[in-house]
């Protein structure tokens, strides 16, 4: 079979190893979409070495969770949860299609949306995502490289806590750290003085469904923590490009004064948004119907797929 028409997976090793034992039900579905279409796969690690080399290989590629390497390759992750995923150009998620595309809660069908979500409620986050209050304290969640600001936000983790105390002062403030991040001396030192200068700051590790149910709404640059904010009919302001940015007070669209302004009384209509943010921007891989949603996912990055 001809190299160009052979599709390598670049994949960390457990992973990988339950790709080629075809008990990853998504890859499952989408080799077997590649092979329909007379495609050939091939296994690789995601090691640097192997990165290196896939420039120079011919065929296609699909990388998890890491930008892709050459013109004809995609990245495919989960879309927060299981079984949900997409497959995109880029890893970067703030310019994948659905952050791209305008949310219109009229096309969505209510009943179906209010079905969906609470299942997921309760799939995820069991009673505590409908047994919520708001006991007068902004939650947030941190992630990595506090003092750095990249190219995706607006200004650094640090600036962004010193920016929630200047523009809701009177409230308590809650931030966590990220418990897979490894903080430097010199960002916890710049944490620490923050939390001396400010009475009303906290920090803390964890207890992410507490502080859910409890906040009044969540700050972040784009953490997962404020999508699951969503579950518990949390609004958020983000410093940050998204990918769920829709019905958040986003600062890159409004402003930092109005996106606190506007948080404070957001009402979105949460039900319709995380139905179509999974059920029509994702692909369901628990779903009938998955294996096309795949095949249009590849078909829109120009790969001949019938």
């Amino acid at each position: 079979m001809s190299e160009q028409k052979t599709l390598r997976f670049y994949l960390e090793d457990g992973l990988r190893d339950s790709a080629q034992k075809g008990t990853h039900n998504f890859i499952g579905k989408l080799v077997s979409v590649v092979q329909s279409a007379g495609f050939s796969v091939a296994f690789h690690s995601n090691s640097d070495l192997e990165r290196a080399a896939s420039r120079a290989r011919g065929g296609y590629a699909l990388f998890h969770m890491e930008q892709p390497t050459t013109d004809r390759g995609l990245t495919f992750r989960r879309v927060y949860h299981y079984p949900f995923w997409a497959i995109e150009p880029t890893n970067e998620r703030w310019n994948w299609r659905v952050a791209q595309t305008r949310f219109d809660p009229d096309k969505t069908d209510p009943k179906k949306a209010k079905t969906f979500y609470r299942r997921w409620q309760n799939h995820l986050f069991g009673d505590a995502a409908t047994q919520t209050s708001r006991d007068g304290f902004i939650y947030v969640p941190l992630q990595g490289r506090l003092l750095e600001r990249r190219s995706f936000q607006l200004v650094s983790p640090v600036e962004m806590i010193a920016s929630v105390l200047q523009h809701d002062p009177k409230k308590r403030v809650i931030a966590t750290l990220h418990p897979s991040e490894t903080y430097s001396r010199e960002e916890q030192k710049r944490l620490e003085q923050l939390e001396q200068r400010f009475s009303n700051l906290s920090l803390r590790q964890g207890g992410m469904n507490d502080l859910l149910q409890r906040c009044d709404y969540v700050v972040t640059q784009n953490s997962s923590v404020a999508f699951n904010g969503y579950f518990f009919g949390k609004p958020c302001v983000l410093f940050a490009q998204s990918d769920f940015h829709h019905i958040a007070a986003s600062v890159a669209h409004m402003g930092v004064a109005n996106a606190f302004d506007t948080v404070r009384d957001m009402q979105p209509d949460y039900a319709r948004y995380i139905h179509w943010f999974w059920q029509d921007m994702s692909i369901n891989a628990g779903r009938a119907g998955a294996e096309e949603k795949i095949a249009a996912a590849l078909r829109r990055a120009g790969w001949p797929i019938e």
